[in-house]
């Protein structure tokens, strides 16, 4: 299944989105609460590293997709701003990412 995804573009937004999803939730749930309860930063450091590279494909993957397949502007901003809703991304996926 992971190979079929990977031959399309929707299929790569969709194995982004739910990486990214995982990332923002790992952030928000781990590494933060690591950096100002126990006081160790560096995990923020490294998840939000991970997190930033993910974001920054998925809304890459988001443009390309959103012109492929003439997606409505109102749809495309609201797979964007997904992101920044936890569990958002998970969302779009269900809703939006699939054919």
């Amino acid at each position: 299944m992971l190979s079929t995804l990977l031959k399309s573009s929707l299929g790569r937004l969709r194995i982004v989105a739910i990486l990214e999803g995982i990332s923002f939730l790992v952030l928000l749930g781990i590494a933060m609460p690591l950096k100002y309860l126990a006081g160790i930063p560096e995990v923020v450091r490294v998840v939000g590293m991970a997190h930033g590279v993910l974001f920054v494909l998925y809304v890459i993957l988001l443009i390309q997709v959103a012109i492929e397949k003439s997606w409505s502007f109102k749809k495309s901003i609201l797979a964007f701003i997904a992101s920044f809703i936890p569990f958002g991304t998970f969302y779009a996926d269900s809703k939006w990412f699939r054919d």
